[in-house]
């Protein structure tokens, strides 16, 4: 069962990485200080950035994937231990 964890937890992280640029992307394109401090403060600035400014079709899709997919991906990596 751990082998199936360690996978999963691998590819959950692949997906919220995917959303996560996909932010840093929109906070570089808002401009490049709001794209570094997204960088520099540890994903504070951008869980600030991604609910208040981040503009997107699918925003919620691409926020919920990205927080969704790391804290699955955290639960399953602990089991897999």
């Amino acid at each position: 069962m751990k082998p199936i964890f360690s996978i999963l937890s691998m590819l959950l992280s692949l997906g919220g990485m995917v959303c996560g640029i996909i932010i840093l992307i929109e906070a570089f394109k808002s401009a490049v200080w709001k794209g570094l401090l997204c960088i520099v403060t540890c994903g504070l600035y951008m869980l600030y950035f991604a609910f208040a400014e981040f503009t997107h079709d699918k925003k919620w899709m691409i926020i919920g994937g990205w927080l969704g997919a790391g804290i699955l991906s955290g639960i399953l990596r602990v089991l897999s231990q």
